[in-house]
């Protein structure tokens, strides 16, 4: 590779190594006409060519010529020789956001800026039919403002790498980082995936940590699997008088579902509004009128969680009214039961907010326990 002081084809002065993996190695160079500072990716001809991957460096120099936002890297020129070829690309003077999360998590406005420009550039690439598959700390750069820029496309897609069934079939990703439709390689879709990423990224912005850890990577995909079990946001009790699910339906379609189910058990509805319906029954059992409440949380504005709990009466009827009754009643509108093994197939994802303009206004319950 080009040591430092060479000037490269009478234009660029190469500097310090910046960085270096298995096909390239990126160092700091000064343009000589304007003296602004790039960063020129060198890549190795001759081993991409030995692995059959030159076809995914074209797809890069595509991909970058295509997506220019301002939290993207931005691809000035590419050059080539015989044995090398030269992105010439925009400097992060900042580095690696991945520098400033090794040192500790970071203040709850920092986090919400860079996660504010993360997802303002994955929104970009995804608009114009890009997924980059490989969204993690050390590929986000800060320039000398501390504005975030998404860099490496190496293992990125664009949108006619989809096959018949409008899927993406390459598993590939950092482990960490990636969502568990990836992992489960029957098929996903790269948008999706990469908004996984980002989730992850956040959380390890304000906790210093990641959501998903282990020495075992099979046993980390398995903890990955499981990340749509949201039970941990709500205290456990020893006896289980209550059950929870997601939903992708509207919050009016939920009501309207409970609503239907009341009236084909007998239940009297006590009192609807705020996101909580109370239900009684018409007679006394063992322990008095069975009550059931069910309350409806927001988790986005397309996704909801719904706890359903006896309020009053005998338990053993309750659950056993539970599994026969209202759970099999309640199947065409649950994304996933919580504290549950997860499906081999999950269900559809959630709608996308076009679908959501829909449906009707709606009282948010908080979801932090009392």
């Amino acid at each position: 590779m080009e040591p430092k002081g060479v000037v490269l084809m009478g234009r660029y002065e190469i500097g310090r190594l910046l960085g270096q993996g298995t096909f390239a190695k990126v160092h700091r160079a000064r343009n000589l006409e304007t003296g602004m500072n790039v960063a020129i990716k060198i890549v190795d001809k001759e081993k991409v060519l030995k692995v059959g991957m030159i076809d995914q460096i074209k797809r890069e120099i595509s991909v970058m010529r295509l997506v220019r936002h301002p939290n993207v890297i931005e691809l000035y020129e590419v050059m080539a020789t015989k044995t090398k070829i030269y992105f010439v690309m925009e400097y992060a003077k900042g580095g690696e956001l991945f520098n400033k999360v090794v040192k500790g998590k970071l203040k709850e406005d920092a986090a919400r800026k860079y996660f504010q420009q993360l997802i303002s550039a994955v929104d970009f690439c995804h608009s114009r039919g890009v997924c980059h598959r490989d969204l993690k700390p050390e590929n986000l750069l800060l320039d000398e403002n501390c504005n975030l820029k998404v860099t490496d496309f190496g293992l990125s897609a664009l949108a006619e790498s989809k096959q018949q069934d409008g899927l993406l079939h390459t598993t590939c990703g950092t482990p960490a980082y990636v969502a568990p439709e990836v992992i489960n390689r029957r098929g996903y879709d790269g948008c999706k995936a990469d908004i996984w990423s980002c989730g992850v990224i956040l959380y390890v912005l304000l906790a210093g940590y990641l959501p998903f850890q282990d020495s075992n990577l099979m046993e980390m995909y398995r903890k990955i699997g499981k990340g749509f079990d949201l039970s941990g946001l709500f205290r456990e009790q020893e006896q289980k008088k209550e059950v929870r699910f997601t939903s992708n339906k509207t919050a009016s379609t939920i009501i309207s579902k409970l609503e239907d189910v009341a009236k084909r058990l007998r239940l009297k509805i006590k009192k609807k509004g705020g996101g909580l319906m109370k239900m009684e029954g018409c007679q006394e059992g063992r322990k008095g009128v069975l009550g059931i409440d069910a309350e409806i949380f927001e988790i986005t504005p397309f996704f909801h969680l719904v706890e359903v709990k006896k309020s009053n009466g005998d338990t053993l009827e309750y659950q056993k009214v539970m599994q026969q009754d209202i759970r099999p009643a309640l199947s065409d509108i649950v994304w996933a039961w919580q504290g549950e093994p997860l499906p081999q197939q999950l269900p559809p994802p959630p709608p996308t907010e076009e679908q959501h303009h829909e449906s009707q206004p709606f009282h948010v319950v908080s979801t932090q326990s009392s």
